[in-house]
């Protein structure tokens, strides 16, 4: 069992989840120990930087004999809170919130979306990817009687605000937002934005960089 820090840094946290699955990838193939080097190779992250990430948590390997693959993996899954099942709803079920409905990736991690809302009576009513569709106007109301672990935001930036407001106010305090729109919530409230544009647009610079200096 780790003793946690006060304070660590987000980035460390970002990376957290990367070290999970390469670990994960490895009990599958059967490794039972792996160095820091190595899984640097694999990840493209320096032996030093993540000897230092893990060392905000406690100690996990011993020097020359690597980590103990298995014991690693169990502990970071521990540390991120996917060793238990997560609820989860969605917001806005247009062609990405169906997409993400049908994704058959979160469950077996322990992400579970257990129910939907658009304001689209069109969609509204309709099963998607197992799972009805309820008008968004009983949001607030559904709120009330069910507690949710994490919202995912799929809508139109218009709409954004209004629905974060929400899931705020229904005491949910973990958003993933992907509509193209940043939204301010209390501090105690963990949001992440996700927008493949703005993504692609910070590739293009480098893309530019590349091709001027050719």
């Amino acid at each position: 069992m780790c003793t946690l820090p006060i304070e660590i840094p987000a980035v460390v946290i970002d990376r957290l989840p990367v070290y999970a699955r390469a670990l994960t990838d490895l009990e599958i193939a059967g490794r039972d120990v792996v160095s820091s080097q190595e899984l640097g190779t694999v990840l493209g992250v320096t032996p030093a930087q993540i000897r230092k990430d893990l060392s905000y948590f406690g100690r996990f390997g011993k020097q020359g004999r690597g980590y103990n693959v298995q014991r690693l993996a169990q502990e970071l899954r521990q540390i991120l809170g996917l060793d238990r099942q997560w609820s989860m709803i969605l917001v806005g079920v247009g062609h990405l919130g169906q997409a993400i409905l049908t994704y058959d990736g979160f469950q077996p991690q322990g992400f579970i979306i257990i129910d939907a809302f658009d304001s689209d009576p069109s969609v509204v009513g309709k099963k998607v990817g197992g799972v009805t569709v309820r008008p968004t106007s009983d949001l607030r109301e559904y709120l009330k009687e069910r507690q949710i672990d994490i919202g995912i935001v799929a809508v139109p930036a218009a709409s954004a605000g209004e629905i974060m407001n929400a899931l705020v106010d229904g005491g949910i305090r973990a958003i993933l937002n992907y509509a193209p729109t940043s939204v301010a919530v209390p501090a105690t409230v963990e949001v992440k934005n996700i927008d493949p544009v703005l993504a692609l647009q910070s590739m293009t610079f480098y893309l530019k960089t590349t091709t001027q200096n050719q």
